[in-house]
């Protein structure tokens, strides 16, 4: 099943950095919240997104 159209890109960095930005705004960031997101929170994330729309 397809929910949504996505482009992703990954950018390769150094010093643990992993980020989600959805439609220009980040809307997950490890540094922030302490952690890896848990499995299924990147897609409630980008479905609420889409939801606003």
């Amino acid at each position: 099943m397809k929910r949504f159209a996505a482009q992703v890109e990954l950018i390769a960095g150094s010093g643990g950095v992993f980020e989600v930005v959805a439609d220009g705004r980040k809307i997950f960031s490890k540094t922030a919240a302490g952690r890896f997101p848990e499995e299924g929170e990147i897609v409630k994330l980008i479905e609420e997104i889409v939801s606003e729309k």
